[in-house]
């Protein structure tokens, strides 16, 4: 869209900032790459559709009528207190045919209920992110599960941010700078800030694999050294950049 503007506090017509480069399929990409695994989705709690699916589990000569109604009475509390919560009624489906569907799914919790949580007024809660397994009282069903799903997402965070920083390498020439791009590692490096120097990264590590550019500045900048130059030009570094390859 162009011919954007909006009145200041001033009252002054200025331009509006705008960029467009596609942040939602990115973000659902990084997602699904960061976090999922051999066995499909593994979705953080907060962007999960399903947080929570609930399934049944009778076993012959059960009281199936009861465990259905258990079924249904947990799915009815758990969306009343604002969890996004569903049910597999599907009857041409065994129980563990229904566990591997919702894991590939990536729901973050599972529970399961049975004739002996039935008869111990209980639920089993399993986990998509680690696969911990735990039985916990139906009157405290709300707040264990708000518990284990706030417990998903920041381990999910925690995990991702521990494997991105052992990709992170520090340098601070070009030698280690290319060894490092060759190791396809993240690379914090210093740098002058200048637009022909990143252009002529480019075109010295030009190849099958693709040039190195600069990815992000971080906002949190580390403690620049005095006398520190450019990795690249020799001059003095004004800020630490991450570089690297788009694969």
């Amino acid at each position: 869209m162009f011919d954007i503007t909006f009145e200041n506090e001033k009252g002054v017509r200025e331009m509006v900032w705008q960029n467009s480069w596609a942040y939602t399929t990115r973000s659902i990409g990084v997602m699904v790459m960061t976090h999922g695994d051999d066995k499909g989705l593994v979705l953080p709690p907060k962007v999960a559709p399903i947080q929570v699916i609930v399934i049944s589990v009778p076993y012959k000569d059960a009281d199936t009528t009861a465990i259905k109604g258990a079924c249904e009475s947990t799915v009815y509390t758990l969306n009343q207190s604002g969890i996004r919560a569903d049910q597999d009624t599907r009857e041409n489906y065994s129980p563990g045919w229904k566990y591997s569907h919702w894991e590939m799914k990536g729901v973050p919790l599972r529970i399961e209920i049975g004739p002996k949580d039935l008869a111990n007024k209980q639920v089993r809660i399993v986990r998509r992110d680690n696969g911990a397994k735990v039985d916990i009282p139906v009157t405290n069903l709300v707040e264990d599960v708000k518990v284990l799903l706030d417990e998903i997402q920041k381990n999910l965070f925690k995990t991702a941010q521990e494997r991105r920083d052992a990709c992170v390498q520090v340098v601070s020439s070009w030698d280690e700078f290319t060894t490092a791009l060759n190791n396809k590692r993240l690379i914090l490096a210093p740098w002058c800030d200048e637009e022909e120097v990143e252009k002529d990264v480019k075109a010295r590590t030009k190849g099958e694999l693709g040039a190195a550019k600069t990815l992000c500045t971080p906002f949190e900048q580390p403690e620049l050294p005095e006398g520190i130059l450019c990795f690249a030009s020799g001059k003095p570094a004004k800020k630490w950049s991450f570089w690297g390859r788009s694969y």
